[in-house]
């Protein structure tokens, strides 16, 4: 999502760099292509005139004008303006003070809002609360088996007194009103804090479609009505959110299918054209593809800056502690990385999820989008597959692992030798990194190493390098004459001086040097 829209942005930007001034001819051109960007993105057009106009108005003044970098004060001045279209701040979901807190879906059919009950009651359950799903959507065919499918495989409770409808030529049975009254019922009787209301959907938008919305809502009296909208829908979505919004009155909007590949201008025009703030998105199709809405990370994943927050906290979560304290003991007493830990930093990137979407919520990603489409998820299992063919001794111990057991380790794990010998490499250059990070010398390449750890390599160089206590001068005379000192008691002198005064040397025949080494001394 957003693919394109970045793309044309990133380019855009791309033309401001180096100036030192820009001229209104610059702004005229550079608005002109974020104008053409939104529109290609299916950005409603009233939505794109007051964007591409704010920001017009503001490039043109005194705060880019009198900045020390146009370029980039216009890219700040786009980056503000993205968060004020998408909602400026992150709205949270209002929790009832008393009673279970009761959360409405609505929303077209296809829009995703049976799977969509079964994310947000995991992300409720993961937050503390204590959520249950009412099967309302009697109309649609199996919907009721769906929701009760999807509520298994969240791990969170379904309540579904009626089957619904089991096949299209079946007539809906039982009242969808009545159910969600007795859904509230039923959660304050067995003492859930939150009831989500699966509600049924139509192909379009039909009078029948929004009366029974509107019935459900004055039952329920929900403390949020969430409205569902398919982000790869398009232009469309504007019309589509006006009608529920006058039907229902819906006080938040939810975009699901956000990891698909359609232009994104849904999530630009329907906070600008209902007022209603997006609350969260679905991001793919396990029930922990589900995240709040937050407009500041969103506009910096359009423009190519990375979401890092929503990265670390994915990290956060599903990072074991015990592990994490293991590996920072081990890097503290500076242990050798064996693959054993290589096999459990693995384990604890799976467990946050795809690969792909990791990578490209780090600042850049845009630049290596072909890189990160060609990227197989399946080398992740390729790689545990040669690990865990390796023996236990092998593991803790990788420099043992010569030809012969290279083969075997392929055969087993069903790979090709080059392909062991290709994780060998990247371990071994893994296993320097950690070392050099361990003594504080920084990440190679890295001017100034790490902050906090020491000098990098950039201050490993001849230049500012200590001599060691206790060294040998490298020349094979003078550290012939250091050796005879300390062999003596003596404390080695020096064997020359800033000022030019030579000490005294000993004799050669004393030193028990070989043959013809004497013109080394000068002798």
């Amino acid at each position: 999502m957003f693919n394109s829209l970045s793309d044309r942005l990133t380019a855009t930007f791309k033309n401001l760099r180096g100036k030192g001034r820009l001229s209104e001819a610059d702004v005229d051109a550079t608005v002109r292509e974020i104008r053409r960007a939104l529109l290609e993105a299916d950005v409603a057009v009233p939505v794109v005139r007051e964007f591409t106009a704010s920001i017009k108005e503001r490039a043109l003044g005194s705060e880019v004008s009198e900045a020390l970098n146009p370029g980039q004060q216009v890219v700040k001045i786009v980056n503000e303006e993205l968060q004020t279209v998408l909602g400026g701040e992150t709205r949270r979901v209002n929790l009832a003070k008393s009673g279970p807190t009761v959360i409405m879906l609505a929303g077209l059919q296809g829009a995703g809002k049976t799977t969509l009950a079964g994310k947000l009651g995991k992300w409720l359950t993961d937050q503390g609360h204590k959520p249950v799903l009412v099967a309302s959507d009697l109309q649609r065919p199996n919907a009721v088996t769906q929701l009760q499918v999807v509520g298994q495989r969240a791990g969170v409770p379904v309540f579904a007194p009626e089957p619904g409808a089991t096949s299209e030529f079946d007539d809906p049975t039982g009242d969808p009103v009545a159910v969600a009254r007795d859904g509230v019922a039923h959660a304050r009787a067995k003492l859930y804090d939150v009831v989500i209301v699966d509600t049924a959907g139509r192909l379009g938008i039909d009078e029948a479609l929004m009366r029974q919305a509107r019935d459900i809502r004055n039952a329920v009296n929900p403390h949020e009505v969430l409205f569902v909208i398919d982000a790869m829908v398009g232009q469309d979505a504007v019309n589509t959110a006006k009608a529920f919004d006058e039907g229902v009155d819906f006080t938040g909007v939810v975009l699901s299918k956000l990891d698909g590949d359609a232009r994104g201008g849904a999530a630009l025009s329907v906070r600008s054209v209902t007022g209603k703030p997006i609350m969260f998105a679905s991001t793919g199709e396990g029930v922990n593809d589900f995240e709040q809405f937050h407009p500041d990370r969103m506009a910096s994943r359009i423009l190519d800056m990375g979401d890092v927050l929503t990265l670390i906290e994915q990290a956060e979560k599903q990072w074991d502690k015990t592990e994490a304290e293991r590996m920072a003991k081990k890097f503290t007493d500076q242990e050798d990385f064996t693959f054993e830990d290589f096999l459990a930093q693995m384990q604890q990137l799976r467990k946050m999820g795809s690969m792909k979407k990791m990578l490209s919520m780090m600042p850049g990603a845009a630049g290596m989008r072909e890189q990160l489409e060609n990227f197989d998820e399946r080398e992740i299992d390729r790689v545990e597959a040669i690990v865990r063919s390796m023996t236990a001794h092998e593991r803790v111990a990788p420099k043992i692992i010569n030809g012969s057991r290279r083969a075997r380790i392929a055969r087993g794990s069903g790979v090709s030798v080059s392909e062991v010998n290709q994780l060998m490499e990247r371990f071994s250059q893994a296993q320097k990194m950690m070392k050099r990070l361990a003594q504080g010398k920084g990440v190679p390449g890295m001017p100034g190493g790490i902050p906090g750890m020491g000098g990098g390599a950039g201050g490993g160089g001849k230049k500012g390098k200590a001599k060691k206590k206790g060294s040998r001068s490298g020349n094979p005379a003078k550290r012939a004459q250091e050796n005879a000192a300390i062999a003596s008691g003596q404390k080695p002198a020096a064997t020359g001086s800033a000022f030019g005064a030579q000490s005294q040397q000993p004799d050669p025949e004393s030193l028990n040097l070989p043959k013809g080494f004497e013109k080394f001394l000068g002798k």
